[in-house]
């Protein structure tokens, strides 16, 4: 059974002239990382949106077609039913933090207290968590008083403690500096390791390439590109949707052009590290032909 199944999924918010997904259909297996791209407004975060039953259930408007979590429709589930499965972590870990909790370790605990857990049990989970996210050091602090990176860490390790299957993150560095979107994406691959499934939503392609099992095209609410990172990331279309490339994959891009024959195009670094080792191996020289 797939995690998610999208089929013909066409939706238009209330206020809107124009549908925001167009005839969407796709599938996610279980444990698969999946990134969707594509440039502002292309319909990205209505997707996740809809994922998560927010589309149409909270925020209304006209949906045809249909939607599958868990093998089950969407429509046919309440909100609360799908949060058990299903978690959302926002692009502005402002809106993701309580504004209850005092210390990282009450914030930590706050979505188990709801769910009636033991409290043996939420102190258990509480350090496990804590542990494997690499933010014992916050559990005194106030969320409030951390940095943007490492508030965005907690609000991923707060997600993760739930134990939902399903993990749909939008946008979760957009706001960080280099080594902090490091640290974010070492937990989201920490995430998938323990056999979640992820559905991201990033602009940071040298991360979607190195990370992702499938990755998703949008542009103007359809689907135009699929499949695995190599397949899209290599694809001829990519100038033709202004797709942002991983900086290897444009560099051995331009090599090309200069004659310089490469055994494949890279879009990871090692994959370019190997790429020019092969090349001067076989006593080439870069230059311009």
């Amino acid at each position: 059974m797939d995690a998610i199944y999208v089929k013909n999924l066409t939706y238009r918010y209330p206020t809107s002239e124009k549908d925001v997904l167009k005839d969407v259909s796709f599938q996610v297996k279980k444990g698969e990382f999946c990134s969707i791209i594509g440039a502002n407004g292309s319909g990205k975060t209505t997707l996740c949106n809809a994922i998560r039953g927010f589309v149409p259930k909270f925020y209304k408007g006209t949906m045809t077609g249909e939607v599958y979590v868990n093998g089950n429709n969407i429509e046919q589930q309440e909100l609360g039913e799908l949060a058990c499965s299903v978690g959302f972590v926002f692009q502005n870990p402002f809106t993701q933090i309580s504004g209850v909790a005092k210390t990282v370790y009450e914030e930590l605990a706050f979505g188990l207290e709801n769910m009636g857990v033991s409290p043996e049990e939420i102190k258990d989970r509480v350090e496990e968590v804590l542990k494997l996210t690499k933010t014992e050091e916050f559990r005194d602090r106030n969320p409030y008083q951390l940095s943007g990176g490492q508030q965005q860490r907690i609000a991923l390790a707060s997600i993760l403690i739930m134990n939902q299957e399903i993990l749909v993150i939008d946008e979760p560095t957009s706001q960080l500096d280099p080594q902090s979107t490091d640290d974010i994406f070492e937990i989201i691959q920490l995430m998938k390791k323990m056999g979640r499934t992820i559905i991201l939503v990033e602009h940071k392609m040298e991360q979607i390439a190195q990370y992702s099992d499938h990755i998703i095209v949008l542009d103007e609410g359809k689907i135009v590109l699929e499949g695995t990172p190599r397949e899209v990331l290599t694809h001829e279309d990519c100038k033709k949707y202004k797709m942002r490339l991983p900086q290897c994959t444009t560099i051995g891009k331009q090599l090309q052009q200069r004659g310089i024959k490469l055994k494949k195009l890279p879009i990871i670094l090692d994959e370019a590290v190997d790429e020019i080792k092969m090349y001067m191996g076989e006593g080439r020289e870069f230059g311009c032909h």
